[in-house]
């Protein structure tokens, strides 16, 4: 049992999990994030925190726009392929290939089946162990049909391929 009051704390929260993607005009790359918000009504704004360790991290700063797709309780072998597989064990193309996609907003994949919203890169700061991205919405689809969403107590199965730092 975890001694430490805020880890417990955490732990007992299920955040909804969402699979971030990013190109950057030459490589695709995907991860499962967990922080992720709303952060303003108008203008629609988004924010997203991308681990250090990720693979995703140097793609997404090099992206001029990210999609943040919202998973769903019965998408969770598409969170074990974007949260558990990660570029250190095969190329991140081949994520891609194991899954449908096509190119949305600036060419960054939109994966099959996934209600997403997609936004131009703000800004971009070091909040600790991850680089959060403030997205203006540009645009965004419903392409699921209504679900439970998928909450981080539902992954925890999920073995990252990176440790969190």
């Amino acid at each position: 049992m975890n001694t430490d009051p805020f880890a417990r704390l955490c732990q007992s929260l299920d955040f909804p999990m969402t699979i971030v993607t990013a190109f950057d005009g030459h490589e695709r790359s995907g991860c499962l994030v967990g922080f992720h918000t709303q952060c303003s009504i108008e203008p629609r704004r988004w924010i997203v925190c991308i681990s250090k360790a990720n693979h995703t991290c140097g793609v997404a700063a090099r992206a001029e726009w990210l999609i943040a797709h919202l998973l769903r309780s019965d998408q969770h072998e598409l969170a074990q392929l974007f949260g558990g597989v990660t570029a250190d064990a095969i190329a991140p193309h081949e994520k891609f290939e194991a899954c449908a996609w096509r190119p949305g907003p600036g060419g960054t994949p939109v994966l099959a089946g996934c209600d997403w919203v997609a936004g131009r890169v703000l800004e971009r700061w070091d909040a600790g162990d991850h680089i959060a991205h403030l997205v203006e919405i540009a645009e965004y689809r419903e392409e699921h049909a209504p679900a439970p969403q998928l909450g981080s107590a539902s992954v925890r199965d999920i073995h990252p391929g990176h440790p969190a730092e």
